[in-house]
């Protein structure tokens, strides 16, 4: 199995953060500023780039972004996610 900083899509959850950060209709920047004020600096072109999975994400990032979407880590993950099997 190859790792996936290996491959073209550097993360797993790209999808799902664009797809929560609708849902809450909120722009990339105001996610950005949501995320500066639990200390977790990801800049409106980062999110971006994590929402089309061309950036990784840390722990601690991921942390972040599910409070700030109002969600729980395990949400980003889907069965299908295929590294997961």
């Amino acid at each position: 199995m190859a790792r996936i900083i290996d491959s073209e899509q550097k993360n797993l959850i790209g999808d799902k953060v664009k797809e929560l950060r609708k849902e809450k209709h909120m722009s990339q920047q105001q996610l950005s500023d949501k995320l500066e004020t639990m200390a977790i600096y990801i800049c409106r072109g980062s999110i971006s780039r994590i929402e089309d999975k061309s950036r990784t994400v840390t722990d601690i990032e991921l942390f972040g972004l599910a409070q700030a979407l109002d969600t729980s880590v395990d949400k980003f993950f889907t069965a299908k996610d295929s590294y997961l099997h």
